[in-house]
């Protein structure tokens, strides 16, 4: 009886171990469809539109004080190499009825790595560029060095350690990727403001996906696509073979799949079930983050606002009887906000341009240095309202899409969501 109940308890250990691993198998695989949702929802950015949160770019590398690679030695604005060594090691194991089995095993070790994690770069687009701190980024850089050798060669100890890990085959493996200057760039990460400058830099957060890679958006989006898919299908089909395997060792025979169809269907409803909880949520984010994208507008109008009393005062001044100047006045003191999108209300128009007409019908003016900062602010901060007018619109067109498709629309209807409206050329006059 007592062999029976060990038996009973081996199985039981044996169900419950394979069942965490295929739940494990399935975390990642939801996990890896989530980052999928969040890269695609993402519209790219330009350097000088980053706002504080989750932002997308896309530019070319640039340092301003290249390193050298350890293996390659490429002067780079990245790198990061690891050395393994492969070891051998052969185990014998006995089963229940005292027959010995002798396997052999191999793989391989990390017994150096290193790299320049802690020296930030740079990413360059049209617009401007944007720093870049790689420390805790998932970095997918472009191979330099990939190569094997055995201890006779100088490479082995040369640039690998003295010492030799235990069941040492005495071979090694030496690889080494880099970001070379100029190399094209997708970026997805946390921007936050730099602690040594009033600027934005991109840094991990340990919320936040944060990839840096010299492979394309669609690149990056396809490889956790692949993942989200292939990982919990391995789960699922590893899983049966564990347990038939098993079964077959206790009782010699091979049970029929129908034995294992209530597990199987129990896996997939859990898959179904965590997809649709992870839908959901990315749903939610996303609807935040189009909040998030008219607040930028609105931090960037109430900017400018608090930069227009000083215009008006200085103009003002300097002409105060001139009924043009009049007029430009009364126009530049409505542009204090705007009406959220879908609303009725009063929308801005851009003060860049009658600024310049200003400027140039009164020379003393233009070459008034106050009236000229003022000016280039107000310049610079409507740039940066176009930026973000047209960061909203792409998120909200993002939001919009899924709301209109199945199965996420099934699930935003079930949430109370609903599409929101866009902002229109007419709305932000440029």
């Amino acid at each position: 009886m007592l062999g029976i109940a060990n038996v009973i308890s081996a199985v039981d250990w044996v169900q419950v171990a394979i069942g965490i691993i295929a739940a494990i198998l399935l975390g990642i695989g939801l996990y890896c469809a989530r980052q999928k949702l969040l890269i695609d929802n993402l519209p790219v950015s330009k350097t000088t539109g980053v706002f504080i949160g989750e932002v997308e770019l896309e530019g070319a590398a640039l340092t301003e004080a290249p390193v050298t690679s350890f293996l390659a030695q490429a002067r780079c604005a990245w790198y990061h190499y690891e050395v393994e060594e492969e070891w051998e090691r052969t185990t014998t194991s006995t089963d229940s009825d005292g027959k010995s089995t002798t396997q052999t095993e191999s793989g391989w070790e990390t017994v150096a790595e290193g790299g320049s994690d802690d020296t930030p770069f740079f990413l360059k687009d049209d617009r401007g560029s944007i720093r870049l701190q790689p420390k805790g980024a998932e970095v997918r850089a472009d191979k330099a060095f990939d190569r094997q050798c055995h201890a006779g060669d100088p490479l082995y100890y040369g640039k690998g350690p003295r010492n030799s890990i235990a069941n040492s085959t005495g071979k090694r493996r030496f690889t080494e990727h880099v970001i070379l200057p100029g190399a094209p760039l997708f970026v997805v990460g946390h921007a936050r403001v730099r602690e040594d400058a009033v600027a934005a830099e991109l840094a991990s957060h340990p919320h936040a996906l944060y990839v840096i890679s010299t492979s394309p958006k669609a690149a990056v989006s396809s490889s956790y696509r692949s993942m989200s898919w292939f990982v919990p299908g391995f789960a699922l089909v590893a899983g049966t073979a564990a347990l038939a395997g098993w079964d077959y060792k206790l009782h010699h025979h091979i049970a029929p799949l129908s034995a294992y169809a209530w597990k199987d269907a129990a896996y997939l409803a859990a898959w179904l079930l965590g997809w649709a909880w992870m839908a959901f949520n990315s749903l939610v984010e996303l609807r935040q983050r189009v909040a998030q994208g008219w607040a930028n507008i609105d931090v960037e109008l109430k900017r400018r606002a608090e930069l227009i009393p000083n215009l008006v005062k200085l103009v003002t001044g300097m002409r105060d009887h001139e009924a043009r100047v009049q007029t430009e006045v009364a126009a530049l003191r409505t542009q204090s906000g705007a009406t959220a999108p879908g609303t009725v209300g009063p929308d801005p128009a851009a003060v860049a341009r009658p600024l310049r007409a200003i400027a140039e019908a009164y020379p003393e003016l233009k070459a008034n240095a106050l009236f000229l900062k003022l000016q280039q602010q107000i310049s610079q901060t409507e740039d940066r309202i176009a930026l973000a007018r047209a960061y909203f619109n792409e998120i909200a067109t993002f939001y919009n899409t899924r709301l209109a498709v199945f199965p996420d629309g099934l699930l935003a209807r079930l949430g109370g969501m609903r599409p929101r409206a866009l902002l229109d050329a007419a709305a932000f006059k440029r």
